[in-house]
C-alpha cells in the first residue's frame, strides 16, 4: 500500500510492507540496505520485541557489514564500519530526560554513514528535517507489519525506487 500527503511542510509518502518471518524483516532491510547513500537517516519505531535490530541487522547485510550487530540499549551508540557505508546504530531510549545534543548527533546525520535511530521521538528536536521512519509492529509471533514513511524528497524517491 502507497501513500502520501502534503501537510504544506515537508511532503511525506508511506507504504507498507509484511513480513512473516524474521529472514523476511531481514531482507527487507538488506534491500534498504544495499540502495541506502551517505548521510541517510532511518527512525525504527515499535514496542519492544517488535525486530527493530533484526532489522538493522539486515540493513547491516545489505551495507555489506560483516560485524555482529548488537542492539546499542546501554551504549546508546554502536558504530560499524566494515561495508560499504558505515553503520551508526544508536538507542536513545534512555535519553529521554538528556541532552542529545551533547552527544554529537547531526555529525553521525551529516556523516559519510547511515544512521539508525531507535526510539527516536525522544530526540525529535535534535533531529534532520528529512528521514525514512519505519514502524514495526507485531502481527504475530513471527510476522511483522513495516510501515516506511519517507519525509523529504530523497527518501520519497528511495521509496518509490527501492519499495514500491
Amino acid at each position: 500500500m502507497i501513500g502520501a500527503e502534503n501537510n504544506g511542510q515537508v511532503k511525506k509518502m508511506r507504504v507498507e510492507k509484511y513480513t512473516k518471518s524474521a529472514e523476511e524483516t531481514i531482507a527487507l532491510a538488506k534491500k534498504i540496505g544495499q540502495n541506502a547513500e551517505a548521510s541517510f537517516v532511518i527512525l525504527l519505531e515499535g514496542d519492544l520485541g517488535a525486530g527493530k535490530t533484526t532489522f538493522t541487522k539486515g540493513l547491516a547485510e545489505g551495507l555489506g557489514i560483516t560485524q555482529l550487530v548488537k542492539s546499542p540499549t546501554f551504549t546508546i551508540i554502536r558504530e560499524y564500519t566494515s561495508g560499504r557505508l558505515p553503520l551508526y546504530h544508536m538507542d536513545v531510549y534512555r535519553l529521554e530526560d538528556a541532552n542529545p545534543d551533547e552527544l554529537g548527533f547531526e555529525e553521525y546525520f551529516l556523516g559519510d554513514g547511515v544512521s539508525v535511530i531507535e526510539w527516536a521521538h525522544f530526540i525529535a528536536d535534535s533531529l534532520p528535517q528529512e528521514y525514512l521512519k519505519i514502524t514495526i509492529s507485531r502481527i504475530s509471533d513471527e510476522g511483522r507489519k513495516l510501515e516506511v514513511e519517507a519525509v523529504g524528497e530523497q527518501y520519497e524517491a528511495f521509496i518509490a525506487e527501492v519499495l514500491a
